[in-house]
């Protein structure tokens, strides 16, 4: 039996984006209501697309699906509960702190981290308040908050104010005071969290290596803190029904090997096998057949492939950035084939005669496969994100730690395993290594998001975050900041999907680097079939469908575009091929 046969009240949907948990948890919500519960479905995405889903305006209060008796649905704005969660926090120094004190402040709490501790006040509150939804059955989660997220609130020390140090009185969250009067409402939600009879978290993934690994490590987590009654779904099962179309044929054996692989952890749960489906799921129709076999909407013709013939292609990109230094940067949410990219990129310069350095945080075994056999003048590099973390973070525990307690040291850890801690410290790698970029190209997989550009701007955090260690700020970051705003010296390619969740995480992106005074140089649609021919019916479908989206970069995300076609032979690792659902 699965989570759909005995639902618990609170269900969390958690995965990689692009995985499916928006159509998945719509589904599940859908189902619910059909049996005769009340259900109330949350999202708190920042481009929560369950309006278009359900073809009905919803906001932040209760919205009742009229469609669906029993079913309603709202949207957790997470920004605006940050901006409210900020302006909490640091309204009281206006008017006392020095403007630039300020401005350091909200960019520290101007991150993921805090977007996130403002979307789990909301979460606290629906699942640690039982009055807040003692109409509803079930509460169904379109998001989860990460393992980090629930392991920070979980330390005592969280609760008792600043960790002892003046240094280390922020984190990436933001000051821990703030946290104090929700003290017993997120203990509330996290034993709620914990207890099986009462929550299900719903791991969702895709039949691919690189998702089945993200999904085992967030299992991991929630392991970690005993919120074990866990199930997966895996997403977008592909299986050709035309055995003439090569592509098709190898989706399916890629899909096939992965499972033959799916880790140990995964392997062991109860699980729900969801087929590729040709439409996108939206409508009531799709979201009711959404579990079966056959959603009885595969079938029949499919509009003409998008017209992509006046599109760029790599080549014309590199055409317009060629030069003898300077450097170029693919960027973008986990899943678009950033490395892929900068491999090809990398490659070509080089063959074209150029000299070279490929930087990444990839394994060195995957980058080696893309770029094939490299010409003479390509040296690839490594960062390693871990080894990098690790040097960061012994620095500040024999530092600002070396005085705290047991408790607070907890803390700090606990702070340090934060996505911030890991791109500080990956930034400061990539600042020593873009200081190379005289008389040669180099091209970094993986770049530092606007957050961390201004992060590392603000005088006051960069001290905090930087140069509590060394005190001193490197010479290399100091060149590395003007240089990135440079767009003669620095391009930036925006690597996306022509899909809805990565065009419009990549959107955001965009948004956050011109805060930190960077605009991208051109945008990258990459694992595109409209350039190819297929005739496999759901490919064909899935083509066709991918018009809209390469019209909204095209028309209103992008002043430059490249498109790239899916492809076949490249690792999976690579991420290069790839069909979410």
């Amino acid at each position: 039996m699965s989570f759909l046969d005995r639902p618990t009240a609170t269900m969390f949907f958690t995965g990689k984006g692009g995985v499916g948990k928006t159509s998945t948890s719509c589904a599940a919500a859908v189902r619910f209501a059909r049996a005769g519960k009340q259900v109330l479905l949350v999202s708190t995405d920042p481009a929560s697309n369950l309006e278009e889903v359900f073809w009905t305006k919803i906001g932040s209060e209760p919205t009742a699906i009229a469609a669906v008796p029993g079913l309603f649905a709202l949207n957790v704005d997470p920004e605006a509960a940050a901006e409210a969660y900020r302006e909490k926090l640091i309204g009281p120094y206006r008017g006392v702190l020095p403007e630039v004190a300020l401005a350091a402040m909200e960019e520290q709490m101007a991150g993921a981290c805090t977007v996130e501790i403002a979307a789990f006040n909301e979460f606290a509150r629906l699942i640690g308040d039982p009055t807040s939804v003692e109409a509803f059955d079930h509460v169904v989660f379109d998001t989860a908050p990460t393992g980090h997220t629930l392991r920070l609130l979980s330390l005592p020390t969280a609760w008792t104010g600043f960790i002892g140090d003046a240094s280390a009185g922020t984190s990436c969250i933001g000051p821990l005071q703030g946290l104090v009067e929700q003290r017993d409402l997120y203990a509330a939600a996290m034993a709620a969290l914990s207890d099986p009879a009462r929550t299900t978290v719903v791991l969702v993934s895709r039949p691919e290596r690189s998702a089945l690994d993200e999904a085992e490590r967030t299992a991991n987590e929630f392991n970690e803190l005993e919120i074990d009654n866990q199930e997966l779904v895996l997403n977008g099962l592909f299986q050709a029904r035309d055995r003439s179309d090569r592509l098709a044929v190898a989706l399916e054996t890629r899909g096939r090997e992965a499972l033959d692989q799916i880790p140990a952890g995964l392997a062991k749960l109860d699980r729900i096998e969801v087929p590729l489906r040709a439409r996108e799921v939206v409508g009531l129709e799709a979201l009711e057949g959404f579990f079966e076999a056959d959603d009885g909407l595969d079938g029949g013709a499919a509009a003409g492939a998008p017209d992509v013939s006046g599109w760029g292609d790599l080549g014309a990109l590199i055409d317009s950035f060629e030069r003898s230094d300077g450097v170029v940067m693919t960027m973008g949410k986990g899943g678009v084939g950033k490395t892929s990219v900068a491999a090809e990129i990398a490659r070509r310069l080089a063959n074209r005669g150029h000299k070279v350095l490929l930087t990444t945080t990839d394994p060195a075994a995957h980058v080696a496969q893309a770029v094939g056999e490299a010409p003479p003048n390509l040296t690839v590099e490594r960062i390693d994100p871990e080894a990098e973390v690790e040097r960061y973070r012994a620095e500040v525990l024999e530092t600002t730690g070396k005085n705290l307690d047991a408790d607070g040291l907890a803390l700090l850890k606990e702070d340090l395993a934060s996505p911030c801690t890991e791109e500080i410290a990956v930034f400061q790698a990539f600042a020593a290594t873009v200081d190379r970029a005289q008389n040669q190209i180099v091209v970094m997989d993986t770049a530092p998001t606007g957050h961390t550009i201004l992060l590392l701007d603000a005088a006051q955090s960069f001290h905090r975050e930087v140069s509590r260690q060394a005190k001193a700020v490197p010479e290399a970051v100091l060149n590395l900041l003007p240089r990135l705003r440079d767009p003669a010296f620095t391009r930036i390619l925006l690597c996306t999907l022509p899909e809805a969740t990565p065009v419009h995480e990549a959107g955001q992106l965009q948004d956050d680097l011109r805060r930190a005074g960077i605009e991208p140089f051109a945008w990258v649609v990459n694992q595109s079939l409209a350039p190819i021919e297929v005739t496999d019916p759901v490919l064909v479908a899935r083509r066709a469908q991918e018009s809209r989206y390469l019209t909204e970069v095209r028309d209103d995300l992008a002043g430059r575009v490249a498109i790239v076609e899916l492809q076949l032979e490249a690792d999976e690792d690579l991420e290069t091929v790839q069909l979410t659902a």
